[in-house]
């Protein structure tokens, strides 16, 4: 495997390497284009805790985020549904 794929691999999988982060991309999965607001609030998370969670989630690759207006909105990415769906396997 070359270096760069290696590197790749590894930003992708510390992204999702914390509980909270999993439990963000689940519910990216169920409340698709959603805000930071709805999620910290969804989650019962401090809105700052939230913030910085997606912004190491959209580093990983694993969410994308868009605005309108004054709000931030975020989908999980292709690699995102990835690590969630293998999240979900675990048993």
């Amino acid at each position: 495997m070359n270096e760069k794929i290696v590197k790749r691999a590894e930003r992708v999988l510390k992204g999702g390497a914390n509980k909270n982060r999993l439990r963000i991309l689940s519910f990216i999965a169920r409340e698709n284009n959603t805000s930071v607001w709805a999620i910290s609030q969804g989650l019962k998370i401090n809105f700052a805790n939230a913030s910085q969670h997606l912004l190491r989630l959209e580093k990983a690759g694993l969410v994308q985020k868009h605005r309108s207006g004054l709000e931030v909105f975020h989908e999980l990415t292709p690699y995102g549904e990835k690590i969630l769906e293998f999240v979900k396997n675990i048993k």
